[in-house]
């Protein structure tokens, strides 16, 4: 047999678990405005991704586009420049990881390793990679440095054919973007 007593704090229990899950809920929705505004524009989202298709890039040209506000520097590479990465012994390299967002984060830094996409297509002949050093975020040359790479003239890092740190106080090599092709020669980055 229930009591009064064992009633009222039933009761009282019930209110105050009610009060509780009430206040709860008015409280996340009036944060949620607050929230809701630290979410990315519209204008931020559109450059979440974005495509280029290299096929008008001649054989030896290279262009800067721009992801996400950063330079990302696409070179349709030469044959020489191709053979002359993959020469490289990886015992030379100041920095052996790939630092390809496509690939395990401990993936050698092989000349295949710098030009492999997200689904695994490796096409030598376009070298994709954000224009940034890795030293102090200044914007390398093309074409450049003793390596013909990329050549950081703020503090003389230098970048092989294949964006691999050769010299100077850059500790690692230049990053490779997320990109996938959706078309021989078309990518998307992002």
């Amino acid at each position: 047999m229930t009591t009064f007593i064992d009633q009222e704090a039933s009761r009282r229990d019930f209110l105050f678990i009610a009060t509780g899950t009430v206040g709860a809920a008015g409280t996340a929705l009036a944060l949620w405005p607050f929230i809701d505004q630290m979410n990315p524009d519209a204008s931020v989202l559109a450059l979440a991704s974005t495509e280029f298709d290299m096929a008008p890039l001649a054989e030896g040209q290279g262009v800067t586009i721009k992801w996400r506000g950063k330079p990302v520097f696409i070179r349709h590479r030469t044959k020489e420049e191709i053979e002359k990465a993959k020469k490289t012994p990886l015992a030379e390299l100041k920095d052996p990881v790939a630092r390809n967002a496509n690939l395990p984060p401990d993936a050698p830094a092989t000349d295949e390793n710098r030009v492999k996409d997200a689904t695994g297509k490796v096409n030598e002949k376009y070298l994709v990679q954000i224009g940034i050093c890795t030293h102090l975020g200044c914007v390398p040359l093309g074409e450049a440095g003793e390596y013909h790479g990329w050549f950081c003239p703020c503090h003389g890092s230098v970048y092989d054919t294949a964006g691999r740190i050769r010299k100077g106080p850059a500790p690692r090599n230049l990053d490779i973007p997320p990109y996938k092709y959706v078309s021989d020669t078309k990518i998307v980055i992002g």
